[in-house]
């Protein structure tokens, strides 16, 4: 037990970044027991594939020794794996800040032009708006417990996935401090951020285009053109084409436009003007 125990302190001296990422991750679970359940996590998959593996092989009467050489390795993929769970929820709360950043910042600028004093405009953005507001209600809270709001800004851009939206609190934080009008600095970021923006979906409509013509090519016209000519060629030739082979190219195909959708989400640019 002490050696796992000081497995899991090696690890996060190594890898100090993971303590940073979970809170940002909002995963209210210490480093050391993150790393434990994501340990054991692996190691239960990694065993079920293995034993399932060891089944398979001695009913083929083939060498139990991959299944034994796969362990270790599926433990070290799935732990991988695990380990990288914050990392996809700080993507998601990221794009999820990013999809509506803009609009809840102009809400708020309507709410300051309009008189309202900056923390009543807060709460109403945290309480009206979709789901930046639930990012904008944590800032709230915070308030509420006590915190004075420079600081729950500031807490708020140190734990902030998205960078526009810590250019925003950022610059908010400033005006409070300095007492320049938070309403001038902050129409000046959301134009700034808006331009951004057109700059992006102008990028991505040239990335689209390219990658419409390597997916015509690539996904279509060669897959359509190679069965085809295979299929002429097995004919002349008199190969049986069995309906497993048919099945194994229908898989390739189906992967290959799964692999294709992946490229196309992650260069969409996560912006709503």
């Amino acid at each position: 037990m002490v050696i796992i125990v000081n497995i899991w302190k090696i690890y996060i001296r190594r890898f100090p970044a993971i303590k940073r990422k979970l809170e940002i991750a909002h995963i209210s679970t210490k480093p050391e027991e993150f790393i434990k359940r994501s340990a054991k996590a692996a190691l239960t998959l990694s065993a079920v594939l293995a034993l399932t593996a060891f089944f398979m092989i001695s009913a083929f009467d083939a060498n139990i020794l991959y299944a034994i050489l796969a362990f270790p390795a599926l433990f070290l993929a799935f732990f991988f794996f695990m380990m990288h769970t914050p990392d996809v929820r700080i993507r998601r709360r990221q794009k999820e800040i990013e999809r509506e950043v803009l609009f809840a910042g102009r809400y708020i600028l309507v709410k300051l032009e309009s008189g309202i004093p900056f923390f009543n405009a807060l709460s109403d953005a945290a309480q009206a708006h979709g789901v930046a507001g639930k990012y904008f209600q944590e800032i709230v809270d915070d308030i509420n417990l006590g915190t004075p709001i420079e600081d729950a800004l500031e807490n708020a851009i140190e734990n902030s996935p998205s960078e526009k939206f810590r250019r925003i609190l950022y610059q908010i934080t400033n005006s409070l401090k300095t007492g320049i009008d938070v309403t001038d600095t902050l129409r000046g970021i959301l134009q700034q951020i808006a331009e951004e923006q057109v700059i992006e979906i102008k990028e991505y409509g040239k990335k689209l285009n390219s990658m419409a013509m390597f997916y015509m090519l690539i996904g279509i016209v060669v897959p359509a053109l190679g069965m085809t000519m295979f299929i002429i060629v097995s004919s002349f030739l008199s190969i049986a084409i069995s309906f497993r082979y048919l099945l194994f190219a229908a898989f390739l195909l189906a992967f290959m436009q799964f692999i294709f959708i992946s490229m196309f989400k992650a260069i969409r640019p996560t912006v709503e003007i």
